[in-house]
Protein backbone atom coordinates (compact mmCIF):
# COMPACT_ATOMS: atom_id res chain seq x y z
CA UNK A 1 0.00 0.00 0.00
CA UNK A 2 1.15 3.59 -0.66
CA UNK A 3 0.90 4.59 3.02
CA UNK A 4 -0.70 3.90 6.37
CA UNK A 5 -3.35 6.63 6.07
CA UNK A 6 -7.00 5.87 5.40
CA UNK A 7 -7.55 6.68 1.72
CA UNK A 8 -10.09 4.81 -0.38
CA UNK A 9 -7.89 4.86 -3.46
CA UNK A 10 -5.15 3.08 -1.52
CA UNK A 11 -7.66 0.66 -0.02
CA UNK A 12 -9.15 -0.24 -3.39
CA UNK A 13 -5.65 -0.84 -4.80
CA UNK A 14 -4.83 -3.18 -1.91
CA UNK A 15 -8.17 -4.98 -2.03
CA UNK A 16 -7.89 -5.42 -5.78
CA UNK A 17 -4.68 -7.38 -5.23
CA UNK A 18 -5.97 -9.38 -2.25
CA UNK A 19 -9.61 -10.28 -3.00
CA UNK A 20 -10.09 -13.38 -5.21
CA UNK A 21 -10.11 -12.23 -8.81
CA UNK A 22 -13.45 -13.79 -9.66
CA UNK A 23 -15.28 -12.35 -6.64
CA UNK A 24 -18.15 -10.09 -7.76
CA UNK A 25 -17.66 -6.36 -7.20
CA UNK A 26 -20.65 -5.03 -9.16
CA UNK A 27 -23.86 -6.64 -10.41
CA UNK A 28 -26.52 -5.00 -12.57
CA UNK A 29 -29.19 -7.26 -14.07
CA UNK A 30 -27.35 -9.96 -16.04
CA UNK A 31 -24.08 -8.03 -15.97
CA UNK A 32 -21.34 -8.92 -13.46
CA UNK A 33 -18.06 -7.07 -12.93
CA UNK A 34 -15.52 -9.14 -11.01
CA UNK A 35 -13.05 -7.57 -8.59
CA UNK A 36 -10.29 -8.24 -11.13
CA UNK A 37 -12.20 -6.39 -13.86
CA UNK A 38 -13.28 -3.66 -11.43
CA UNK A 39 -9.64 -3.03 -10.55
CA UNK A 40 -8.43 -2.89 -14.14
CA UNK A 41 -11.35 -0.80 -15.39
CA UNK A 42 -11.13 1.79 -12.62
CA UNK A 43 -7.37 2.12 -13.08
CA UNK A 44 -7.90 2.74 -16.80
CA UNK A 45 -10.55 5.37 -16.15
CA UNK A 46 -8.38 7.07 -13.53
CA UNK A 47 -5.55 7.35 -16.05
CA UNK A 48 -7.92 8.65 -18.72
CA UNK A 49 -9.17 11.43 -16.46
CA UNK A 50 -5.62 12.48 -15.58
CA UNK A 51 -4.58 12.39 -19.22
CA UNK A 52 -7.49 14.71 -20.07
CA UNK A 53 -6.05 17.39 -17.80
CA UNK A 54 -7.50 16.64 -14.37
CA UNK A 55 -5.21 17.28 -11.41
CA UNK A 56 -5.41 16.50 -7.70
CA UNK A 57 -8.64 18.04 -6.45
CA UNK A 58 -10.34 18.36 -9.85
CA UNK A 59 -14.10 17.81 -9.66
CA UNK A 60 -16.07 15.14 -11.54
CA UNK A 61 -19.86 15.44 -11.73
CA UNK A 62 -21.94 12.24 -11.65
CA UNK A 63 -25.27 12.66 -13.48
CA UNK A 64 -26.12 8.97 -13.25
CA UNK A 65 -28.71 6.50 -12.11
CA UNK A 66 -27.63 3.43 -10.16
CA UNK A 67 -25.38 1.31 -12.35
CA UNK A 68 -21.84 -0.12 -12.41
CA UNK A 69 -20.66 3.15 -13.99
CA UNK A 70 -21.41 5.06 -10.78
CA UNK A 71 -19.23 2.84 -8.59
CA UNK A 72 -16.51 2.53 -11.22
CA UNK A 73 -16.25 6.29 -11.69
CA UNK A 74 -16.26 6.81 -7.93
CA UNK A 75 -13.38 4.37 -7.46
CA UNK A 76 -11.50 5.97 -10.36
CA UNK A 77 -11.88 9.38 -8.70
CA UNK A 78 -10.51 8.01 -5.43
CA UNK A 79 -7.55 6.47 -7.25
CA UNK A 80 -6.79 9.60 -9.32
CA UNK A 81 -7.29 11.94 -6.30
CA UNK A 82 -10.29 13.61 -7.95
CA UNK A 83 -13.45 14.83 -6.21
CA UNK A 84 -16.83 13.13 -6.62
CA UNK A 85 -19.76 15.53 -7.17
CA UNK A 86 -23.24 13.99 -6.99
CA UNK A 87 -25.97 15.39 -9.22
CA UNK A 88 -29.61 14.49 -8.68
CA UNK A 89 -30.69 12.75 -11.88
CA UNK A 90 -34.10 14.41 -11.57
CA UNK A 91 -32.51 17.82 -12.11
CA UNK A 92 -33.17 19.58 -15.39
CA UNK A 93 -31.26 22.33 -17.19
CA UNK A 94 -30.92 25.16 -14.65
CA UNK A 95 -30.56 22.88 -11.63
CA UNK A 96 -28.02 20.75 -13.47
CA UNK A 97 -26.08 23.82 -14.54
CA UNK A 98 -26.03 25.14 -10.98
CA UNK A 99 -24.42 22.02 -9.50
CA UNK A 100 -21.82 21.58 -12.25
CA UNK A 101 -20.94 25.27 -12.19
CA UNK A 102 -20.98 25.68 -8.40
CA UNK A 103 -18.74 22.63 -7.90
CA UNK A 104 -16.23 23.79 -10.58
CA UNK A 105 -16.55 20.39 -12.24
CA UNK A 106 -14.17 19.71 -15.11
CA UNK A 107 -15.66 16.35 -16.13
CA UNK A 108 -19.30 15.27 -16.39
CA UNK A 109 -20.22 11.58 -16.59
CA UNK A 110 -23.88 11.17 -17.55
CA UNK A 111 -26.40 8.54 -18.59
CA UNK A 112 -27.36 8.55 -22.27
CA UNK A 113 -31.01 9.11 -21.38
CA UNK A 114 -30.03 12.58 -20.15
CA UNK A 115 -28.19 13.56 -23.34
CA UNK A 116 -30.76 16.22 -24.31
CA UNK A 117 -30.53 17.89 -20.89
CA UNK A 118 -26.74 17.90 -21.04
CA UNK A 119 -26.78 19.33 -24.56
CA UNK A 120 -28.93 22.22 -23.31
CA UNK A 121 -26.25 23.43 -20.91
CA UNK A 122 -22.96 22.31 -22.48
CA UNK A 123 -22.20 25.71 -24.01
CA UNK A 124 -22.77 27.41 -20.63
CA UNK A 125 -20.06 25.33 -18.92
CA UNK A 126 -16.72 26.21 -20.54
CA UNK A 127 -14.77 24.84 -17.55
CA UNK A 128 -15.91 21.29 -18.37
CA UNK A 129 -13.30 19.81 -20.68
CA UNK A 130 -14.61 16.22 -20.83
CA UNK A 131 -18.08 14.72 -21.18
CA UNK A 132 -18.48 10.94 -20.90
CA UNK A 133 -21.76 9.31 -21.93
CA UNK A 134 -22.82 5.99 -20.36
CA UNK A 135 -25.01 3.73 -22.51
CA UNK A 136 -28.07 2.12 -21.00
CA UNK A 137 -26.77 -1.47 -21.18
CA UNK A 138 -23.08 -0.81 -20.55
CA UNK A 139 -22.16 -1.49 -24.19
CA UNK A 140 -19.90 0.57 -26.44
CA UNK A 141 -22.00 3.20 -28.20
CA UNK A 142 -21.65 6.41 -30.15
CA UNK A 143 -22.92 9.41 -28.15
CA UNK A 144 -25.74 11.34 -29.76
CA UNK A 145 -24.15 14.65 -28.84
CA UNK A 146 -21.24 16.00 -30.84
CA UNK A 147 -19.10 16.86 -27.83
CA UNK A 148 -19.24 13.70 -25.64
CA UNK A 149 -17.18 10.54 -25.70
CA UNK A 150 -18.32 7.01 -24.98
CA UNK A 151 -17.68 5.94 -21.39
CA UNK A 152 -17.21 2.26 -22.13
CA UNK A 153 -14.55 2.97 -24.77
CA UNK A 154 -12.38 4.64 -22.14
CA UNK A 155 -12.45 1.53 -19.93
CA UNK A 156 -12.10 -1.15 -22.62
CA UNK A 157 -8.39 -0.79 -23.31
CA UNK A 158 -5.25 0.74 -21.86
CA UNK A 159 -3.03 0.32 -18.82
CA UNK A 160 -4.99 -1.27 -16.00
CA UNK A 161 -2.17 -1.42 -13.46
CA UNK A 162 -2.27 0.63 -10.23
CA UNK A 163 -1.36 4.30 -10.50
CA UNK A 164 1.91 5.39 -8.88
CA UNK A 165 0.36 8.14 -6.76
CA UNK A 166 0.94 9.18 -3.18
CA UNK A 167 -2.54 9.80 -1.79
CA UNK A 168 -3.76 11.49 1.39
CA UNK A 169 -6.38 11.08 4.11
CA UNK A 170 -7.32 14.66 3.28
CA UNK A 171 -8.41 13.82 -0.28
CA UNK A 172 -12.02 14.97 -0.60
CA UNK A 173 -15.30 13.87 -2.05
CA UNK A 174 -18.42 16.06 -2.16
CA UNK A 175 -21.98 15.27 -1.17
CA UNK A 176 -24.38 17.96 -2.38
CA UNK A 177 -27.43 18.37 -0.19
CA UNK A 178 -30.93 18.32 -1.61
CA UNK A 179 -31.47 22.04 -1.19
CA UNK A 180 -34.56 21.95 1.06
CA UNK A 181 -33.47 25.33 2.48
CA UNK A 182 -32.12 27.30 -0.46
CA UNK A 183 -29.77 26.09 -3.15
CA UNK A 184 -27.92 22.77 -2.70
CA UNK A 185 -24.65 22.99 -0.79
CA UNK A 186 -21.56 20.87 -1.37
CA UNK A 187 -20.56 19.09 1.84
CA UNK A 188 -16.81 18.41 1.80
CA UNK A 189 -15.87 15.03 3.27
CA UNK A 190 -12.23 14.02 3.76
CA UNK A 191 -11.75 10.33 3.09
CA UNK A 192 -9.95 9.71 6.37
CA UNK A 193 -12.80 11.25 8.35
CA UNK A 194 -15.38 9.28 6.41
CA UNK A 195 -13.54 6.00 7.01
CA UNK A 196 -13.50 6.63 10.75
CA UNK A 197 -17.26 7.12 11.01
CA UNK A 198 -18.00 4.16 8.69
CA UNK A 199 -18.31 0.52 9.67
CA UNK A 200 -16.27 -1.17 6.94
CA UNK A 201 -13.32 -1.89 9.23
CA UNK A 202 -15.40 -3.22 12.11
CA UNK A 203 -17.60 -5.27 9.75
CA UNK A 204 -14.60 -7.17 8.38
CA UNK A 205 -12.86 -7.52 11.73
CA UNK A 206 -13.16 -10.89 13.53
CA UNK A 207 -13.94 -9.19 16.85
CA UNK A 208 -15.94 -6.24 15.51
CA UNK A 209 -13.30 -3.63 16.31
CA UNK A 210 -11.73 -1.11 13.99
CA UNK A 211 -8.36 -2.21 12.54
CA UNK A 212 -5.31 -0.15 13.47
CA UNK A 213 -3.91 0.06 9.94
CA UNK A 214 -5.07 -0.42 6.34
CA UNK A 215 -2.83 -3.49 6.08
CA UNK A 216 -4.60 -5.04 9.06
CA UNK A 217 -7.97 -4.29 7.46
CA UNK A 218 -7.00 -5.98 4.19
CA UNK A 219 -5.75 -9.00 6.14
CA UNK A 220 -9.12 -9.13 7.93
CA UNK A 221 -10.96 -9.08 4.60
CA UNK A 222 -8.86 -11.95 3.27
CA UNK A 223 -9.34 -13.94 6.49
CA UNK A 224 -13.12 -13.41 6.42
CA UNK A 225 -13.54 -14.86 2.95
CA UNK A 226 -16.33 -14.04 0.44
CA UNK A 227 -17.56 -10.51 0.90
CA UNK A 228 -21.10 -9.33 1.65
CA UNK A 229 -23.49 -8.18 -1.07
CA UNK A 230 -25.41 -4.92 -0.80
CA UNK A 231 -28.45 -3.81 -2.77
CA UNK A 232 -28.83 -0.01 -2.48
CA UNK A 233 -32.56 0.39 -3.08
CA UNK A 234 -32.10 4.15 -2.89
CA UNK A 235 -30.01 6.21 -5.34
CA UNK A 236 -26.22 6.13 -5.07
CA UNK A 237 -26.28 9.88 -5.72
CA UNK A 238 -27.80 10.43 -2.26
CA UNK A 239 -26.00 10.03 1.06
CA UNK A 240 -27.58 6.77 2.24
CA UNK A 241 -26.80 4.97 -1.01
CA UNK A 242 -23.39 6.56 -1.50
CA UNK A 243 -22.11 5.96 2.03
CA UNK A 244 -23.38 2.38 2.19
CA UNK A 245 -21.88 1.69 -1.25
CA UNK A 246 -18.46 3.04 -0.25
CA UNK A 247 -18.57 0.98 2.93
CA UNK A 248 -19.41 -2.20 0.99
CA UNK A 249 -16.59 -1.80 -1.54
CA UNK A 250 -14.15 -0.83 1.21
CA UNK A 251 -14.62 -4.27 2.77
CA UNK A 252 -14.15 -6.13 -0.50
CA UNK A 253 -17.85 -6.72 -0.99
CA UNK A 254 -20.28 -6.36 -3.88
CA UNK A 255 -22.87 -3.76 -4.90
CA UNK A 256 -25.89 -5.12 -6.80
CA UNK A 257 -27.93 -2.33 -8.38
CA UNK A 258 -31.55 -2.56 -9.52
CA UNK A 259 -32.28 -1.92 -13.18
CA UNK A 260 -35.71 -0.26 -13.06
CA UNK A 261 -35.82 3.56 -12.97
CA UNK A 262 -38.36 3.46 -10.12
CA UNK A 263 -38.19 1.24 -7.07
CA UNK A 264 -39.82 -2.12 -7.75
CA UNK A 265 -40.07 -4.46 -4.72
CA UNK A 266 -40.58 -7.47 -7.02
CA UNK A 267 -37.25 -6.79 -8.75
CA UNK A 268 -35.66 -6.20 -5.36
CA UNK A 269 -36.64 -9.53 -3.85
CA UNK A 270 -35.90 -11.41 -7.07
CA UNK A 271 -32.41 -9.87 -6.98
CA UNK A 272 -32.01 -10.78 -3.30
CA UNK A 273 -32.87 -14.40 -4.08
CA UNK A 274 -30.85 -14.65 -7.28
CA UNK A 275 -27.61 -13.25 -5.84
CA UNK A 276 -28.10 -14.13 -2.17
CA UNK A 277 -27.77 -10.51 -1.10
CA UNK A 278 -26.84 -9.96 2.53
CA UNK A 279 -27.73 -6.28 3.02
CA UNK A 280 -30.18 -3.63 1.82
CA UNK A 281 -30.02 0.15 2.07
CA UNK A 282 -33.37 1.93 2.08
CA UNK A 283 -34.81 5.30 3.11
CA UNK A 284 -37.62 4.72 5.57
CA UNK A 285 -41.22 3.86 4.82
CA UNK A 286 -41.09 5.03 1.20
CA UNK A 287 -39.23 1.77 0.55
CA UNK A 288 -40.19 -0.28 3.59
CA UNK A 289 -43.96 -0.08 3.08
CA UNK A 290 -44.07 -1.43 -0.50
CA UNK A 291 -41.58 -4.15 0.51
CA UNK A 292 -43.80 -5.22 3.39
CA UNK A 293 -46.98 -4.99 1.33
CA UNK A 294 -45.56 -7.37 -1.30
CA UNK A 295 -44.34 -9.85 1.29
CA UNK A 296 -47.71 -9.78 3.05
CA UNK A 297 -49.65 -10.21 -0.19
CA UNK A 298 -47.44 -13.03 -1.51
CA UNK A 299 -45.98 -14.85 1.51
CA UNK A 300 -43.39 -17.46 0.63
CA UNK A 301 -42.92 -16.28 -2.95
CA UNK A 302 -39.39 -14.95 -2.37
CA UNK A 303 -36.49 -16.54 -0.57
CA UNK A 304 -34.90 -13.78 1.50
CA UNK A 305 -33.10 -15.79 4.18
CA UNK A 306 -29.69 -14.57 2.92
CA UNK A 307 -30.47 -11.08 4.21
CA UNK A 308 -28.61 -10.22 7.38
CA UNK A 309 -29.34 -6.51 7.66
CA UNK A 310 -31.39 -3.61 6.35
CA UNK A 311 -30.10 -0.08 6.89
CA UNK A 312 -32.32 2.98 6.71
CA UNK A 313 -31.30 6.61 7.06
CA UNK A 314 -32.58 10.03 6.15
CA UNK A 315 -36.23 9.82 7.26
CA UNK A 316 -38.18 8.09 10.00
CA UNK A 317 -38.82 4.36 9.61
CA UNK A 318 -42.05 3.43 11.38
CA UNK A 319 -42.04 0.70 14.04
CA UNK A 320 -44.96 -1.12 12.42
CA UNK A 321 -43.06 -1.57 9.15
CA UNK A 322 -39.93 -2.80 10.93
CA UNK A 323 -41.82 -5.39 12.92
CA UNK A 324 -43.77 -6.41 9.82
CA UNK A 325 -40.57 -7.11 7.88
CA UNK A 326 -39.21 -9.13 10.77
CA UNK A 327 -42.31 -11.35 10.64
CA UNK A 328 -41.08 -12.54 7.24
CA UNK A 329 -37.45 -13.05 8.27
CA UNK A 330 -36.57 -12.80 11.94
CA UNK A 331 -32.81 -13.31 11.53
CA UNK A 332 -32.17 -9.74 10.35
CA UNK A 333 -30.90 -6.66 12.12
CA UNK A 334 -32.86 -3.56 11.09
CA UNK A 335 -30.76 -0.46 11.67
CA UNK A 336 -32.31 2.99 11.69
CA UNK A 337 -29.39 5.41 11.44
CA UNK A 338 -29.77 9.05 12.44
CA UNK A 339 -27.49 11.14 10.25
CA UNK A 340 -27.32 13.82 7.59
CA UNK A 341 -25.17 14.92 4.69
CA UNK A 342 -23.26 17.01 7.23
CA UNK A 343 -22.57 14.22 9.74
CA UNK A 344 -23.07 10.54 10.40
CA UNK A 345 -23.59 8.75 13.69
CA UNK A 346 -25.86 11.09 15.64
CA UNK A 347 -27.70 8.04 16.86
CA UNK A 348 -28.93 4.61 15.85
CA UNK A 349 -31.63 2.10 16.64
CA UNK A 350 -31.14 -1.63 16.06
CA UNK A 351 -34.21 -3.85 15.92
CA UNK A 352 -34.09 -7.64 15.81
CA UNK A 353 -36.60 -10.45 15.86
CA UNK A 354 -35.26 -12.07 19.03
CA UNK A 355 -38.47 -11.88 20.99
CA UNK A 356 -38.66 -8.09 21.05
CA UNK A 357 -42.13 -6.63 21.40
CA UNK A 358 -41.07 -3.02 20.92
CA UNK A 359 -38.85 -1.38 18.37
CA UNK A 360 -35.59 -0.05 19.79
CA UNK A 361 -35.20 3.71 20.18
CA UNK A 362 -32.41 5.96 19.05
CA UNK A 363 -29.38 5.98 21.33
CA UNK A 364 -27.13 9.04 21.20
CA UNK A 365 -23.91 8.27 19.35
CA UNK A 366 -20.37 8.73 20.57
CA UNK A 367 -19.24 12.35 20.46
CA UNK A 368 -22.84 13.56 20.18
CA UNK A 369 -24.74 16.03 22.34
CA UNK A 370 -28.03 17.91 22.23
CA UNK A 371 -27.51 21.66 22.54
CA UNK A 372 -29.76 24.70 22.85
CA UNK A 373 -29.46 27.59 20.43
CA UNK A 374 -27.00 29.27 22.79
CA UNK A 375 -24.91 26.04 22.89
CA UNK A 376 -25.96 24.92 26.37
CA UNK A 377 -26.10 21.14 26.73
CA UNK A 378 -29.58 19.79 27.46
CA UNK A 379 -29.99 17.51 30.43
CA UNK A 380 -31.71 14.15 29.82
CA UNK A 381 -35.33 14.12 30.93
CA UNK A 382 -35.63 17.92 31.00
CA UNK A 383 -38.22 18.07 28.17
CA UNK A 384 -36.19 20.86 26.57
CA UNK A 385 -35.85 20.82 22.80
CA UNK A 386 -32.44 21.28 21.23
CA UNK A 387 -30.24 20.66 18.21
CA UNK A 388 -28.24 17.48 17.90
CA UNK A 389 -24.50 18.10 17.49
CA UNK A 390 -21.58 15.83 16.70
CA UNK A 391 -17.84 16.26 17.17
CA UNK A 392 -15.02 14.02 15.93
CA UNK A 393 -14.85 12.89 12.27
CA UNK A 394 -17.11 15.41 10.53
CA UNK A 395 -16.96 17.21 7.16
CA UNK A 396 -14.60 20.09 6.48
CA UNK A 397 -17.52 22.39 5.67
CA UNK A 398 -19.50 23.58 2.66
CA UNK A 399 -17.67 24.20 -0.61
CA UNK A 400 -17.18 27.92 -1.29
CA UNK A 401 -19.54 28.95 1.52
CA UNK A 402 -17.63 30.04 4.66
CA UNK A 403 -20.70 31.78 6.16
CA UNK A 404 -22.88 28.67 6.16
CA UNK A 405 -19.89 26.57 7.18
CA UNK A 406 -19.40 28.70 10.29
CA UNK A 407 -23.09 28.37 11.19
CA UNK A 408 -23.42 24.62 10.66
CA UNK A 409 -19.97 23.65 11.95
CA UNK A 410 -19.45 25.91 14.98
CA UNK A 411 -16.51 25.73 17.36
CA UNK A 412 -17.78 25.45 20.97
CA UNK A 413 -15.28 25.57 23.83
CA UNK A 414 -12.51 24.72 21.41
CA UNK A 415 -14.33 21.71 19.90
CA UNK A 416 -15.69 21.73 16.35
CA UNK A 417 -19.20 20.33 15.89
CA UNK A 418 -21.61 19.56 13.09
CA UNK A 419 -25.12 20.92 13.73
CA UNK A 420 -27.30 20.43 10.62
CA UNK A 421 -30.43 21.70 12.40
CA UNK A 422 -32.22 18.55 13.57
CA UNK A 423 -34.41 19.11 16.62
CA UNK A 424 -34.81 16.46 19.31
CA UNK A 425 -35.42 15.82 23.00
CA UNK A 426 -33.34 13.61 25.28
CA UNK A 427 -35.25 11.21 27.51
CA UNK A 428 -34.16 10.45 31.07
CA UNK A 429 -32.59 7.18 29.91
CA UNK A 430 -30.50 9.01 27.29
CA UNK A 431 -32.52 7.96 24.24
CA UNK A 432 -33.57 10.50 21.61
CA UNK A 433 -36.99 11.64 20.44
CA UNK A 434 -36.52 13.01 16.93
CA UNK A 435 -38.62 16.02 16.02
CA UNK A 436 -37.40 16.92 12.54
CA UNK A 437 -35.36 19.54 10.75
CA UNK A 438 -35.68 23.08 12.08
CA UNK A 439 -36.10 24.53 8.60
CA UNK A 440 -39.60 23.02 8.31
CA UNK A 441 -40.68 23.64 11.92
CA UNK A 442 -44.18 25.18 12.13
CA UNK A 443 -44.91 28.12 14.44
CA UNK A 444 -48.61 28.05 15.25
CA UNK A 445 -49.93 30.59 17.80
CA UNK A 446 -46.47 30.76 19.35
CA UNK A 447 -46.09 26.97 19.69
CA UNK A 448 -43.50 25.00 17.73
CA UNK A 449 -44.76 21.95 15.88
CA UNK A 450 -42.30 19.57 14.26
CA UNK A 451 -43.82 18.00 11.13
CA UNK A 452 -42.24 14.56 11.45
CA UNK A 453 -43.79 14.03 14.88
CA UNK A 454 -47.30 14.62 13.47
CA UNK A 455 -46.54 12.65 10.30
CA UNK A 456 -45.54 9.59 12.31
CA UNK A 457 -48.76 9.80 14.31
CA UNK A 458 -50.84 9.99 11.13
CA UNK A 459 -49.03 7.05 9.54
CA UNK A 460 -50.05 4.76 12.38
CA UNK A 461 -53.64 4.95 11.13
CA UNK A 462 -54.40 1.90 8.92
CA UNK A 463 -56.00 4.02 6.18
CA UNK A 464 -52.88 6.19 5.75
CA UNK A 465 -50.12 5.11 3.37
CA UNK A 466 -48.04 8.26 3.79
CA UNK A 467 -48.36 11.76 5.20
CA UNK A 468 -46.59 15.11 5.14
CA UNK A 469 -47.31 18.06 7.42
CA UNK A 470 -46.64 21.72 6.57
CA UNK A 471 -47.44 25.17 7.86
CA UNK A 472 -49.86 27.28 5.81
CA UNK A 473 -50.21 31.04 6.45
CA UNK A 474 -53.22 31.84 8.59
CA UNK A 475 -54.55 35.11 10.06
CA UNK A 476 -55.46 33.52 13.39
CA UNK A 477 -52.67 30.99 13.97
CA UNK A 478 -49.80 32.60 12.06
CA UNK A 479 -49.18 29.19 10.53
CA UNK A 480 -51.90 26.55 10.38
CA UNK A 481 -50.81 22.94 10.86
CA UNK A 482 -51.90 21.23 7.66
CA UNK A 483 -51.57 17.56 6.75
CA UNK A 484 -51.49 16.16 3.23
CA UNK A 485 -52.32 12.46 3.37
CA UNK A 486 -51.80 9.73 0.80
CA UNK A 487 -54.49 7.12 1.57
CA UNK A 488 -53.99 3.39 1.32
CA UNK A 489 -55.42 1.96 -1.90
CA UNK A 490 -59.21 1.94 -1.82
CA UNK A 491 -59.38 4.07 1.34
CA UNK A 492 -60.76 7.57 1.79
CA UNK A 493 -60.39 8.42 5.49
CA UNK A 494 -62.48 11.20 6.99
CA UNK A 495 -60.56 14.29 8.15
CA UNK A 496 -62.13 14.28 11.60
CA UNK A 497 -61.28 10.61 12.08
CA UNK A 498 -57.62 11.33 11.34
CA UNK A 499 -57.64 14.43 13.55
CA UNK A 500 -58.94 12.42 16.49
CA UNK A 501 -56.33 9.77 15.80
CA UNK A 502 -53.55 12.37 16.07
CA UNK A 503 -55.13 14.01 19.12
CA UNK A 504 -55.07 10.66 20.92
CA UNK A 505 -51.27 10.63 20.63
CA UNK A 506 -50.15 14.28 20.65
CA UNK A 507 -51.01 17.60 22.25
CA UNK A 508 -54.05 19.36 20.83
CA UNK A 509 -52.13 22.23 19.23
CA UNK A 510 -50.21 19.69 17.13
CA UNK A 511 -53.39 18.29 15.59
CA UNK A 512 -53.77 19.37 11.94
CA UNK A 513 -56.39 22.06 11.46
CA UNK A 514 -56.84 20.87 7.89
CA UNK A 515 -56.26 17.48 6.28
CA UNK A 516 -56.05 17.13 2.51
CA UNK A 517 -55.95 13.92 0.49
CA UNK A 518 -53.49 13.43 -2.37
CA UNK A 519 -52.80 10.25 -4.33
CA UNK A 520 -49.04 10.89 -4.60
CA UNK A 521 -46.91 12.94 -2.20
CA UNK A 522 -44.17 13.33 -4.83
CA UNK A 523 -41.33 12.23 -2.60
CA UNK A 524 -37.86 12.33 -4.11
CA UNK A 525 -36.31 9.13 -5.42
CA UNK A 526 -34.49 8.72 -2.10
CA UNK A 527 -37.77 8.86 -0.18
CA UNK A 528 -37.28 12.35 1.19
CA UNK A 529 -40.14 14.80 1.38
CA UNK A 530 -40.62 17.65 -1.05
CA UNK A 531 -42.03 20.08 1.51
CA UNK A 532 -41.89 22.97 -0.94
CA UNK A 533 -44.18 21.23 -3.44
CA UNK A 534 -46.54 19.97 -0.72
CA UNK A 535 -46.81 23.45 0.80
CA UNK A 536 -47.68 24.89 -2.61
CA UNK A 537 -50.33 22.18 -3.06
CA UNK A 538 -51.84 22.85 0.38
CA UNK A 539 -51.92 26.61 -0.18
CA UNK A 540 -53.62 26.19 -3.54
CA UNK A 541 -56.24 23.82 -2.09
CA UNK A 542 -56.93 26.14 0.85
CA UNK A 543 -56.74 29.30 -1.26
CA UNK A 544 -53.91 30.73 0.84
Amino acid sequence: MQGQGWNYGDLFDALGAAVPADSPALIHGDRLVSWADFTIRTNRLARTLLERGCRTGSKVAFYLRNSPAYSETLAACFKARLVHVNVNYRYVADELHYIVDNSDAEVVVYDAEFADRVADIQQRLPAVHSWLEVSQDGAVASPATGFAEDYETQLATGDGSPLALSRSEDDLFFLYTGGTTGMPKGVMWAQGDHWRIGRAGAAASPDGTQPATPAEHVANVVRRGPGPKLIPCCPLMHGTGLFSGITMLAQGGCIATLTQPSFDPVELFETVERHEATALAIVGDAFGKPMLRLLDEQPGRFRIDSLQSILSSGVMWSPEVKLGLLRHHRDMVLTDSFGASEAVGFGRSDTTGDGETEVARFVLGEGCKVLTEDFREIKPGSDEVGFVARSGPIPRGYYKDPEKTAKTFPVIDGVRYSMPGDFCRVEADGTLVLLGRGSVCINTAGEKVFPEEVEEALKTHPAVADALVVGVPDDKWGQMVTAVVQPEAGQEPESETLRQHVRSQLAGYKTPKAILLKSDLERASNGKANYKAITAFARSQLDR
